[in-house]
């Protein structure tokens, strides 16, 4: 392996972990991590006195550029979008929640409400603790321009961030309980699993079934989750599974991966429910799932 090829795929997590907090999905990730391959290849090694700095500041920086497009492509997205989830083992130590939030699907659903520009420095710096300093160099700004976008950031992570914190335990205690509820359906065994201003979001992107709009309410996702389950086909099977290094529940028509869903809760009860039903989201996760997963260390 020649010194280009080592120093690439030394820093490579790093490189992907930023990417796809950036972007919130596998494939753009892959794209961005490819493309400043690319750029290294045709660099000098001798003319790069930092590779880290250097390769940090060419992914920082197209991810910034794709994000920007994706923020326009989003705008005319069909339905609801949620961030792509990556299959990952829930033993992995730079995946588990004590670990590292930034990887949970509900905090990379937080920060689609930052500005590209204001993700990247929050990123930079409260994630990847680079100084101020550092990521201003990165994204080509003054330090003081880089400051106050990361604190604009922070606050209004703050402001969205869910009120409780609970363990993946209970997570998945809750995630059983779904499980039982839609397995013996009743309107009232439902109802008792969300919080009265539990919120349902679903992403189908146009291309399958899904509301296109949030429901909100113990009440209405009650309804929503009794009409699901009345209507799926004999086929279809939930399984446990672990997204980004949390609980999750997968379910399958015969063989064929059907969606992917997550919560939040309290601890006592589920306070949002999430669901990928789009057919390429769902197809790029069956191939990880298979194949080797990412890591996304800091």
């Amino acid at each position: 392996m020649d010194t280009t090829t080592t120093t690439f795929q030394h820093h490579r997590e790093r490189l992907f972990g930023i990417a796809y907090r950036m972007l919130g999905a596998h494939a753009d990730a892959e794209d961005v991590i490819h493309d400043t391959w690319i750029r290294l290849a045709s660099q000098d090694p001798g003319a790069i006195e930092d590779p880290e700095a250097w390769l940090v500041t060419v992914t920082t920086r197209l991810s910034l550029d794709r994000l920007r497009r994706a923020k326009a492509e989003r705008a005319q997205y069909v339905g609801p979008w949620l961030p792509e989830p990556l299959a990952s083992e829930a033993d992995q130590p730079d995946l588990a929640q004590e670990r590292d939030e930034s990887l949970r699907l509900s905090f990379l659903l937080l920060l689609e409400r930052l500005s590209p520009e204001e993700r990247a420095a929050f990123l930079l710096h409260d994630v990847f603790d680079y100084s101020h300093r550092e990521a201003a160099d990165i994204l080509g700004i003054a330090e003081d321009a880089c400051r106050q976008r990361a604190h604009r950031a922070k606050t209004r992570m703050r402001e969205g961030r869910p009120r409780f914190d609970v363990a993946p335990g209970a997570h998945v205690r809750m995630l059983d309980r779904f499980m039982e509820a839609m397995a013996q359906p009743t309107l009232e065994r439902l109802r008792a699993l969300f919080s009265e201003d539990a919120v349902h979001i679903s992403d189908g992107g146009g291309v399958v079934r899904a509301s296109l709009r949030p429901f909100v309410g113990a009440d209405r996702l009650a309804r929503l989750y009794l009409q699901i389950a009345q209507q799926l086909p004999a086929t279809t099977r939930y399984e446990p599974g672990t997204l980004n290094g949390m609980p999750a529940l997968l379910w399958r028509e015969g063989d064929a991966l059907a969606g992917a869903l997550w919560i939040d809760t309290d601890g006592s009860h589920i306070t949002g429910i999430y669901a990928i039903r789009h057919p390429a989201k769902l197809a790029r996760l069956s191939a990880q799932a298979f194949g080797s997963s990412n890591t996304l260390a800091p």
